[in-house]
């Protein structure tokens, strides 16, 4: 601070002054060692060794239920003797079913469950359908594969029986297929591959970057005003704008330097662990352009925690506000879950739900039209402008330097 309150700061420029006050802060939370290592390290540590988990497990599990024979509680199981032989040749193992079997699924100690109507002998014999129920909470998402595998044999056993009473007819089974459906999946490889990872890699993205300089900035504001260091500051000749700036700076370098090393990590964790390297696009490209739609988002939360921090007389109590900040980059990520909505124009101007968009465009592989940049990067680098002209604000109000 020194180099700020020297005789030489009324002839400095305000471009020196934000380079001073920059300084400044970086040398202050570079003597905390601890700190500094916890602001870079949380990231590349921390969300590569939990991408590449969760890649794993899903990709295990996915290959356990599907090659792991399927043992499936059946109520009635003595009424399809065929039906039940026709499912074990198919991997799925017919056995008799609990007294309560809807309490053994709301327990979860049941994934899927089959039920054979009393009129199944009458139906089948009298070649009406046979009724055949397939009983899961659907709720669980860890009943999809089971359920799925189930319905897949059931409607096979159904389409060959069917064939064979036409056959037995004389009629050629084809003759019931009005259509031929075929279909074309129009999704990329790298679509394909970032599927698993695509619902939660953006909100881990987001979160990073918009709280990268949460603990600088913090400290730099509500920190000095509790140890009452920012009086002396704000009494110096400089400019609170450049005073502002600076401390921006300071802290949107750490979060950008914490923001470019996770990201490497996850380049490098991808290349190591085959699993993440086949969900995700880790090219250089692909990194240089989420670095690139996380740069609004870091100068978005660096500017409001500078506003919010102005506002408080304790360092506690800025960190107070961090609970809720940590929830609005989870806001797209439900609402498109619960409702899921085709991507417009008007999304890219909506913080959050914006880079929301962005990242599941690049994880994708999709190609961004360059109208969608230039409206994502005007909203977001708007936000954070008129943010900081209301930090600058908060600056000019002298009571700011009062810690009591």
């Amino acid at each position: 601070m020194s180099s700020i309150q020297s005789d030489k700061a009324p002839r400095c420029g305000n471009v020196a002054t934000l380079w001073s006050v920059m300084r400044k802060e970086l040398r202050d939370i570079s003597r905390d060692r601890r700190t500094l290592a916890l602001a870079l390290l949380m990231g590349p540590l921390l969300y590569p060794l939990l991408m590449i988990g969760i890649g794993t497990l899903a990709e295990s599990r996915a290959k356990t239920q599907l090659d792991k024979v399927l043992e499936v509680p059946t109520v009635g199981i003595e009424r399809a003797p065929n039906l039940v032989a026709f499912l074990a040749t198919q991997g799925i193992e017919a056995k008799p079913a609990p007294a309560d079997l809807d309490a053994a699924i709301a327990r979860q100690d049941i994934d899927v469950a089959m039920r054979i109507s009393v009129g199944f002998a009458r139906n089948w014999h009298d070649g009406q359908p046979a009724l055949v129920e397939i009983v899961r909470d659907s709720t669980r998402r860890d009943s999809d594969i089971p359920g799925a595998r189930l319905r897949a044999a059931l409607t096979a056993y159904g389409d060959q029986v069917g064939a064979l009473r036409l056959l037995a007819r004389g009629i050629d089974p084809s003759i019931t297929r009005a259509l031929n459906v075929g279909s074309r999946d129009l999704a990329t490889e790298d679509a394909k591959r970032g599927l698993v990872l695509s619902s939660i890699m953006p909100y881990l993205l987001i979160l990073m970057s918009f709280l990268g300089g949460a603990y600088l900035i913090m400290d730099a504001t509500a920190g000095e005003r509790e140890r009452q260091s920012l009086e002396p500051l704000l009494a110096t000749p400089a400019r609170r704008g450049a005073i502002v700036s600076g401390k921006i700076a300071a802290a949107c370098a750490l979060g950008l330097l914490s923001l470019l090393l996770t990201l490497l990590a996850f380049k490098f964790s991808a290349q190591v662990g085959t699993s993440v390297g086949k969900m995700l696009d880790v090219s250089f490209a692909a990194i240089g352009k989420m670095l690139l739609v996380l740069l609004p988002m870091l100068f978005i939360g660096t500017t409001l925690l500078t506003l919010l921090s102005a506002t408080a007389k304790s360092m506690k109590e800025a960190q107070s506000h961090m609970t809720w900040l940590m929830l609005l980059p989870m806001i797209p990520t439900i609402a498109l879950a619960v409702n899921p909505i085709k991507t417009q124009m008007w999304q890219f101007a909506v913080p959050f739900l914006a880079q929301n968009q962005m990242l599941l465009k690049v994880i994708r592989g999709e190609s961004i039209d360059p109208r969608v940049w230039a409206i994502y990067l005007a909203a977001g680098f708007g936000v954070a402008a008129l943010l900081w002209f209301a930090a600058v604000r908060r600056y000019h109000q002298e009571r700011l330097a009062i810690s009591g």
